[in-house]
């Protein structure tokens, strides 16, 4: 139901498990975090498929490459800046170079993981994730994309990382398959193109329909998909509106904004703006006032956006 607010971990796990019940090669692995990864009826109801390995990213990731190689679908789950940052040479080598089948799923992504401070915040994950070839990168904007960006993934022939956040959130879309590499067009507009993704599209939507009330007129754009970029959809857009805003729980720099600002340089020059986190050592607290100190919620994101307009 649009609006309804589920838990994104439970729903992840839950989506995956069904799928296992239809795929045998699916093996779930756990960093000692699977059961707050969604994943607790699993282990009971498949212990040979669930492999609790403790706190060793680093090997999880090499196990995963290992099990990939013999046809299983591992799908390792954890905290996001465990499985990208702590583990990013296996990641890089042992996934990427290899070329193997693997999933991993970052969980509390960006700041969602709020009152545990920077070691547990996830503002670099697509940056240096995108960095490496062939890896298809993820984040999903409501429960229902959780779902069918599961689905993809595990149907998907190659390494995959995902991010996920911890809050409950809203189901914002009816549900449809999900199309890796494909954005969602949710709102037209002719004055600005606003483009965002992951948790933070809740925001940008309420964002949007604010401005349309003091007759702003806002395209946008759901980017559930940062690697592959769906590169037609944006240019389009900036061509039309002339003017282009990112918004994402990542810093400003390196990930999605980066990403829309290369491929506008290149083949279509557009004035631009990028809404994150600055580049530090994000504050503490409750994630709602996080969201406001950094002006990415939806009163921040409105301001950001006028601001840019009056410019």
């Amino acid at each position: 139901m649009i609006g309804e607010k589920k838990d994104p971990r439970k729903t992840f796990g839950a989506a995956v498990s069904a799928m296992a019940e239809e795929d045998k090669r699916i093996v779930v692995l756990s960093a000692d975090s699977g059961f707050s990864s969604g994943f607790k009826e699993f282990a009971k109801a498949h212990p040979e498929r669930y492999l609790e390995c403790g706190i060793m990213e680093q090997g999880v990731t090499g196990i995963a490459a290992g099990l990939a190689t013999t046809g299983k679908i591992p799908v390792f789950c954890a905290i996001a800046p465990f499985v990208t940052c702590r583990n990013y040479e296996m990641f890089r080598n042992d996934l990427g170079y290899m070329g193997q089948n693997a999933k991993i799923v970052g969980r509390n992504g960006g700041f969602t993981y709020s009152d545990l401070g920077a070691t547990h915040h996830s503002l670099e994950d697509f940056a240096i994730i995108r960095m490496i070839p062939g890896v298809v990168a993820i984040n999903p904007q409501d429960p229902g994309e959780i779902r069918q960006a599961s689905r993809a993934m595990i149907e998907h022939d190659g390494p995959v990382y995902m991010r996920i956040g911890n809050p409950p959130i809203p189901e914002l879309f009816p549900e449809e398959p999900f199309v890796i590499g494909k954005g969602r067009m949710i709102r037209e507009g002719s004055d600005v193109t606003l483009i965002s993704t992951g948790t933070a599209t809740a925001a940008a939507i309420e964002a949007a329909n604010a401005l349309a009330a003091e007759g702003i007129s806002v395209e946008l754009i759901g980017m559930p998909t940062i690697v592959p970029l769906d590169e037609e959809m944006v240019l389009a857009s900036a061509v039309k509106t002339g003017r282009v805003v990112t918004v994402e729980e990542h810093y400003a720099h390196g990930g999605l904004g980066t990403l829309v600002a290369e491929l506008l340089a290149e083949k279509h020059p557009t004035r631009m703006k990028m809404l994150g986190v600055p580049k530090v050592y994000a504050t503490s607290g409750p994630y709602d006032e996080l969201l406001h100190f950094y002006g990415l919620d939806a009163e921040g994101i409105a301001a950001s956006v006028r601001g840019f307009l009056a410019e």
